[in-house]
């Protein structure tokens, strides 16, 4: 029995490695059917609000608004409401509400930013090629 135990934890441990390059074979975004996840590197107190470029698998959003009681988040959600042309409803913080790393979750978005669309043309490309 405890043969089988400790073939179903390595069985385990492959697994969640596959799930994890996976994850960061993704990049900094994917689409999961119509809704855009998007992992952000977040900077409040910015000179201006601008989408930036990909760090690793995140991408920079500077905001103006200060970091206070998730304040900046908050803002930052306005922000890409309309860059993506969509309400702030449609736009989930799956977590890092109070912190600079982010997952955020776009439902139906109506434009993509030129770097998210440029990405994922690249990302559509590399799959036909594979």
């Amino acid at each position: 029995m405890a043969k089988n135990a400790n073939n179903s934890k390595s069985i385990t441990h492959a697994a969640k490695n596959v799930v994890a390059q996976q994850k960061s074979e993704r990049g900094f975004c994917y689409f999961d059917g119509e809704v855009l996840v998007l992992n952000v590197l977040g900077t409040p107190s910015a000179k201006r609000d601008v989408i930036g470029k990909p760090k690793a698998d995140q991408l920079k959003i500077s905001v103006t608004a200060e970091p206070a009681n998730g304040k900046a988040t908050y803002y930052m959600v306005s922000f890409l409401a309309r860059e993506f042309g969509v309400k702030t409803s449609q736009i989930e913080v799956v977590f890092g509400l109070m912190n600079i790393n982010k997952q955020l979750r776009i439902t139906a978005p109506k434009k993509l930013p030129p770097v998210i669309a440029e990405f994922l043309a690249t990302q559509v490309q590399t799959n036909l090629y594979q």
